[in-house]
């Protein structure tokens, strides 16, 4: 705890929420002031684990914290970032930013309207495979996704875009920067009573398209992503966490005679193509989002992944299953 340490509640108790609690254990800058959750073997579960004081309601928390950190499922966030922004409290909120995008529109009216910051937990955008890559990005022009993930009941409540492709949908509306053109989707619900396995195809208005796969029911995991742009083309392999960057370049006179080189024909002549590796800083994201997270309250800055940022990525992911043809969370 540091002499400007703030004082931070936590709601949900779950698996997410487990993880938070230990985190946030382990941000000098956050004193844990209590969790609540309304199953007590969960709660309790927190306090021998963790020494986390345990609260008895949803304002108990919030009268006690002076930032909420909502962990909670997803129908219950709006319920729970509305009270402590009305309150005064700054929020963290986990993906997706709400069940309804005029919930999500709520939310964004009573920030602006108390002042406070809101951060969206899209955390992917602190993967440390995903920061490396950063850098590199120029404009691409074409992206690739796939996220797998092997069958696990928890999250099926939910379509696979709210479950998982809402990750990627961010990362491309943070990576791209350009307002959506149109979307072609289509999914099936092999397991659940929702898609399980979904495809998207987004085409923005400066041209990139972005064509992401999303399933739940994969006999393995995969979280990658290819970016391709001129004369580059970026991989993230944001579950083994690892990137590579292959760039060509013009050769001019004599090409290395050790260098990877294509002769493109007269007219465009000889490329050097460079691989580059960069080096991965082995953090833990969720650690490093809760840190910017502090970091924007202390120093009265943006969060990093903003209220607008998470519900840009919700109204897409909505968009998206209006095209699948199935009926959006109302």
């Amino acid at each position: 705890m540091t002499e400007r340490s703030i004082r931070i509640g936590v709601l949900g108790a779950g698996h997410l929420g487990r993880i938070h609690v230990q985190q946030i254990r382990e941000v000098p800058e956050f004193e844990l002031v209590g969790v609540f959750d309304p199953d007590p073997e969960k709660c309790e579960r927190l306090r021998m684990e963790f020494d986390a004081p345990i609260l008895g309601s949803v304002n108990e928390v919030i009268d006690r914290a002076a930032a909420v950190d909502v962990v909670t499922p997803t129908l219950s966030h709006h319920a729970c970032a509305s009270a402590a922004l009305q309150a005064g409290r700054h929020v963290f909120i986990e993906k997706p930013l709400t069940n309804t995008i005029e919930e999500g529109r709520d939310l964004q009216r009573s920030a602006l309207a108390v002042g406070r910051k809101v951060q969206v937990g899209h955390v992917e955008r602190f993967n440390p495979a995903f920061q490396a890559a950063l850098s590199a990005f120029d404009r691409p022009m074409f992206i690739e996704g796939h996220r797998l993930a092997q069958f696990n009941p928890r999250g099926t409540d939910v379509p696979v875009i709210l479950d998982l492709m809402v990750h990627d949908l961010d990362l491309v509306l943070h990576v791209v920067g350009s307002p959506v053109k149109e979307v072609h989707a289509s999914g099936v619900a092999v397991v659940s009573d929702s898609p399980d396995i979904a495809n998207a195809r987004i085409v923005f208005e400066n041209g990139c398209v972005a064509n992401l796969t999303a399933s739940r029911i994969s006999l393995k995991n995969m979280r990658k992503m290819r970016f391709f742009q001129r004369d580059a083309y970026i991989a993230v392999d944001m579950l083994e966490r690892s990137s590579e960057i292959v760039r060509m370049r013009s050769v001019l006179g004599e090409p290395d005679p050790f260098a990877v080189t294509i002769d493109l024909g007269k007219d465009r002549g000889m490329r050097e193509i460079s691989f580059e590796r960069p080096a991965i800083e082995q953090t833990n994201a969720i650690r490093e989002e809760l840190r910017a997270f502090a970091a924007s309250i202390l120093g009265d800055s943006e969060p990093r992944v903003t209220l607008s940022d998470g519900l840009a990525a919700l109204e897409l992911a909505h968009l998206i299953l209006e095209r699948m043809g199935q009926d959006a969370p109302n």
